[in-house]
C-alpha cells in the first residue's frame, strides 16, 4: 500500500534504500517543496526565464532512480540531504552548460560582462537580495547591483556565506547545516549568528554606498 507524502517512515526509508523505487517516488514527493526552494535559490537568475525548477527536479528525480544502488551506500546521509546533493550535480550540469558552452547569448540578456570569477554562492544570495525587477528597463539595473552587491558579499568568509546559504535562504535545519558543512552543530550555530551580524553590517555598508 503507498504511503502518504506526508508519512515518512523507517518502513518506508528501508525499502527505498533497498532499492523500492515506489518507496523512492513517495519520499521524493514529501521533501519536493523543500528541494524547489533549493533550486529557485542555487538556479543562477539569468537562466530563470529559461529553465524551471520543475524541470531540474524531474531530473533530479530520474538521476536519484538510476543512482537508488549507490544510496544504500550512503549510511550517514539522509534521503532529503541525498536529494540535495543531486539537485546541486544537476545545477553544476545546467550551468556549465548554458553559462559556459552558451556565454555570450545569457550574457546578452542582462547586457552584463562581469569583471571576474565569483562563488556561485554569492551571486545566489546577491540575487535574492536585490529582489526581482521585471521590467526590460530594470534589467540591466538589477544585474549591475546583483555584481556589486555578490563583491561587497565576497568580503566575507566562505564557510560564512555558505551557513547564510542553507539556514536562511535555503532553510534547512542547524543540524543538516551542520551535516552539509561537516562540522559540529554548535559550531554551525555559533558560525549562523555570527554570519548573520556580518551580512548586516555589509548590507549596511552597501545601501550607503
Amino acid at each position: 500500500m503507498p504511503h502518504p507524502a506526508s508519512e515518512i517512515t523507517d518502513e518506508l526509508l528501508t525499502a527505498m534504500r533497498d532499492g523500492d523505487e515506489e518507496a523512492l517516488a513517495t519520499v521524493f514527493s514529501h521533501y519536493r517543496e523543500r528541494l524547489r526552494r533549493i533550486v529557485r535559490f542555487r538556479l543562477d537568475y539569468r537562466l530563470a526565464s529559461r529553465i524551471s525548477d520543475s524541470d531540474v527536479l524531474q531530473e533530479t528525480f530520474i538521476a536519484a532512480a538510476k543512482r537508488l544502488g549507490h544510496y544504500s551506500k550512503q549510511t550517514e546521509m539522509s534521503a532529503f540531504l541525498w536529494f540535495r546533493l543531486l539537485i546541486g550535480q544537476q545545477l553544476i550540469d545546467l550551468h556549465r552548460q548554458h553559462l559556459e558552452a552558451e556565454m555570450r547569448d545569457v550574457r546578452k540578456e542582462v547586457a552584463l560582462q562581469p569583471t571576474g570569477p565569483s562563488p556561485h554562492t554569492s551571486m545566489a544570495i546577491a540575487a535574492h537580495l536585490v529582489g526581482k525587477m521585471t521590467a526590460v528597463s530594470e534589467i540591466v539595473q538589477r544585474a549591475e547591483r546583483i555584481e556589486k552587491l555578490e563583491a561587497t558579499l565576497n568580503r566575507m568568509e566562505d564557510i560564512d556565506r555558505e551557513v547564510i546559504a542553507l539556514r536562511h535562504f535555503e532553510e534547512l535545519s542547524n543540524v543538516e547545516t551542520a551535516k552539509v558543512l561537516g562540522i559540529e552543530t554548535a559550531a554551525s550555530s555559533k558560525r549562523y549568528v555570527r554570519a548573520m551580524a556580518k551580512l548586516g553590517h555589509l548590507m549596511k555598508e552597501f545601501g550607503a554606498e
